[in-house]
């Protein structure tokens, strides 16, 4: 089993870096970046939810979250290196308070949904009411509505003046998503990640063989933040702003509908429901005529009735059925 699961991986981390090279001739780099970071965003639902059982309705917190410390931080250091890192730390520990008082205080699934839905909801009003001059952090103002713009995007280590954009930007950004990608396959390898899939089979269980749930789920939240604060540290050097809307209800939902698409339980299912829909989103933004919410709508429709378990488990399935078919 460990042998198949470290070949599957192998073989994602090649079609992955053959994708990097050739996506480029396909779609500019820009829209390309985009897709990457939606995908790592994605990601870090699909590991909670699909391998921990945790339905978070506010992955965006973190993510918009770490897009505001990245910016903040680099308007008063200058550099990115340390904002960049801030923007991982902050939102692991914010996640992993948030988590802490959830699941110690025994919250049922519906409630943990609940609670998050506002959490990011109060982040969305909050930062759209910080104009004033008074909501200013070092020399960062908050901007409301507005943002944050005009902050040091990511440049080499060390050399503020070494910009990483365009090109090198996503390169970067797609080197960060294979790297995230092989380390949570490695966690959930580990007995750490078997023991949280455990607990999403059979909470009860997994008490009673000695282990302490609630401390195992709150580490997978903070881990999932962590990934969540990397893609809005990318994001923000990738829109060269950060706005309220990060945090909006709408993005919540829609991260819901990618892992949904793509299917739970894989890692790789989130990532391409996220990469489709986003770039159908995308293309879609050009026609005033085309509602949006209303595509996407219609698509989960079809993608439940048809594809109940997703479209990378039900292909998976499907290629099972095939090879398992005695040859005549």
């Amino acid at each position: 089993m460990a042998g198949s699961q470290a070949s599957g991986t192998l073989w994602v981390l090649l079609i992955g870096l053959v994708v990097m090279f050739v996506a480029p001739l396909a779609l500019e780099t820009y829209t390309l970046t985009l897709l990457v970071i939606y995908a790592m965003l994605a990601l870090s639902l699909g590991l909670i939810w699909g391998y921990g059982g945790i339905l978070c309705f506010g992955q965006t917190a973190f993510y918009g979250l770490g897009a505001y410390t990245y910016a903040i931080a680099a308007i008063n250091i200058g550099e990115s290196t340390v904002p960049a890192l801030l923007g991982i730390l902050v939102p692991a520990i914010f996640a992993a308070a948030l988590g802490a008082m959830m699941f110690y205080g025994r919250l049922s699934d519906v409630y943990l949904g609940v609670v998050t839905l506002v959490v990011t909801l109060i982040f969305f009003k909050f930062m759209n009411s910080t104009a004033g001059p008074e909501y200013q952090i070092g020399a960062a103002r908050l901007g409301g509505f507005n943002g944050i713009p005009g902050f040091q995007t990511l440049n080499v280590p060390g050399d503020p003046r070494a910009y990483i954009y365009d090109r090198s930007l996503y390169y970067v950004c797609f080197l960060a998503l294979l790297i995230v990608y092989v380390l949570v396959r490695l966690l959930l390898a580990s007995p750490f990640g078997r023991v949280a899939v455990a607990i999403r089979e059979n909470e009860r269980r997994v008490e009673l063989m000695g282990y302490d749930a609630r401390l195992q789920k709150t580490l997978l939240f903070s881990v999932s933040g962590a990934v969540a604060g990397l893609a809005g540290t990318l994001y923000a050097s990738w829109a060269e702003i950060v706005t309220p809307g990060m945090f909006s209800l709408g993005q919540s939902a829609e991260i819901i509908i990618w892992c949904i698409v793509g299917g739970l339980g894989t890692l790789v299912g989130p990532m391409l429901g996220a990469v489709l829909l986003g770039y159908l989103k995308f293309s879609l933004g050009q026609q005033s005529a085309i509602d949006n919410s209303m595509i996407l709508g219609l698509i989960l429709v079809i993608v439940v009735l048809a594809l109940p378990r997703g479209v990378v488990p039900s292909l998976a399935a499907l290629w099972a059925r095939r090879r398992r078919r005695p040859s005549i």
